[in-house]
């Protein structure tokens, strides 16, 4: 029976991936811990601490043993320690001879710690796997809808002319900066623990530098300055990244929320065979996907906070905040590489409706114009005078029920020293022609993210009115 939803027969699948789980059930953590213990009896061997024949009497043992759960479970209660219950029941299938040897001067935060680093690395990958299909998902968007017209919303309301192709490449442009951030925070956080019970590895005398170095190389991971029992800055910033990745996967996720919203009707997430929007309200299409993605970064976000407070570490060893982060890690992971996944999901899926953006940009009047028109006027009267008079128009527009024109041609026929023909007027009230910096934005972010080729944008174009 599982009390947790990242367990859940039912549910599971919304919190966390078949993969990511399998990294943090009992019997993944268990078989790690015990690859992890063989590793280090034979980087002890390598340096002549552990009899070769005991570090590959371990090796042979744990590579088929597993184990029984429920056992280990009364072991570990009824020992109080966190992998003492382990430890005895993996020497009763030893042989006799090596059964000394394993766990040789380790301690229950060289292991867990060591494997925290492997955690990461995997993660690390995982991630960056699935970032990259988003981050490439959301390129195709910038370069399909590049030329795309439709309405930029500042606090909410109309603003100016964008294009989709710029919200898109955005969010490519982000993704790809935590793509930078996974991995340029390897070599902080991808290092093994081995320092004994203070850190000071003086229970292994003058070989424990080259163990050290042996066990890291094992595994493939790097040693540290000195081992970072007390600092736990490597796994607040890793949890910290994870909730800037939800973050910015949330902030798409919202946008396609409030886009679909029918009064806009934008975008539209994909929708899978046989999903059922409302059981009372058959008519609906609700926005799952998008409220999946902010639901865990919520929660990823409260683990990264509890994370931080992990640097507060008291002495040479504190249990109070290392063991917090048993609970944080695993959750943060499985609840981030479920955003990514349904980031990808959303994302390739995504439904853009096209004609309705420019619809939507064309029914408000030429209003988002005002500024282009202001800049425009501002060449002849000034920009704060011009400032005025744009306002001063739109508001008395907006009273009388007019457009944006109708209201500007009175107010710059009333203007001194102000006369504009039909053309001018049809010039500065054109979206197409206010996009200011939009496509070398644009094209930049693609040839970052490689979707850019020689002479053009790769993918399928969108012409000026924006239809696709």
């Amino acid at each position: 029976m599982s009390a947790h939803l990242t367990d859940s027969e039912v549910y599971g699948h919304l919190w966390a991936s078949p993969e990511v789980r399998a990294l943090f059930t009992d019997g993944g953590r268990t078989s790690a811990w015990l690859d992890i213990l063989a590793t280090l009896a034979e980087a002890q061997a390598d340096v002549g601490m552990v009899p070769q024949a005991a570090a590959e009497a371990i090796r042979r043992t744990v590579t088929t043993w597993r184990p029984d759960m429920a056992e280990l479970g009364v072991r570990t209660r009824e020992t109080g320690h966190s992998t003492m219950g382990l430890i005895q029941m993996l020497q009763q299938v030893l042989p006799k001879e090596a059964g000394g040897w394993v766990y040789y001067g380790a301690t229950v935060q060289d292991l867990t710690d060591t494997w925290f680093a492997l955690v990461m690395r995997t993660m690390t990958t995982v991630l960056r796997r699935d970032l990259d299909r988003a981050r490439g998902a959301a390129a195709a968007l910038a370069s399909r809808y590049r030329n795309t017209v439709m309405c930029g919303r500042s606090h909410g309301q109309p603003g100016l002319p964008i294009t989709f192709g710029f919200k898109a490449a955005v969010w490519a442009a982000e993704l790809d900066r935590h793509l930078d951030r996974l991995e340029e925070g390897r070599s902080r956080r991808e290092l093994v623990q081995i320092g004994g019970g203070l850190g000071t590895m003086e229970f292994w005398g003058a070989e424990a530098e080259s163990m050290s170095v042996a066990f890291a190389d094992r595994l493939g991971l790097a040693v540290p300055a000195l081992p970072w029992l007390t600092a736990r800055d490597g796994v607040a910033e890793f949890v910290s990244l994870l909730a800037l990745v939800t973050g910015t996967v949330a902030k798409i996720g919202d946008e396609v929320y409030e886009l679909q919203r029918e009064e806009i009707g934008e975008l539209r997430e994909p929708l899978a065979e046989g999903t059922v929007g409302s059981i009372t309200m058959p008519h609906k299409r609700n926005p799952e996907l998008s409220e999946l993605v902010n639901t865990l970064a919520r929660l990823v976000r409260a683990d990264a906070s509890l994370a931080l407070e992990g640097l507060v570490h008291g002495h040479e060893r504190d249990g109070r905040a290392w063991k917090t982060e048993w609970l944080i890690l695993p959750e943060a992971c499985m609840y981030a590489a479920a955003s990514v996944a349904a980031a990808v999901r959303l994302l390739e899926g995504l439904e853009v409706d096209a004609e309705r953006m420019r619809a939507n940009l064309d029914r408000l009047g030429g209003y988002p114009m005002s500024g282009p028109v202001m800049r425009a006027l501002s060449d002849h009267i000034g920009k704060h005078t011009a400032q005025m008079l744009v306002h001063r128009a739109a508001l008395e527009g907006r009273e009388r029920g007019v457009d944006l024109r109708t209201a500007l041609e009175s107010a710059v026929a009333s203007a001194p020293g102000l006369a504009l023909d039909a053309a001018q007027f049809d010039r500065l009230l054109d979206p197409d022609r206010a996009l200011g910096s939009i496509p070398r934005f644009i094209d930049a972010v693609l040839a970052r993210t490689g979707r850019l080729s020689v002479g053009g944008v790769t993918g399928g174009g969108a012409d000026g009115c924006g239809h696709p």
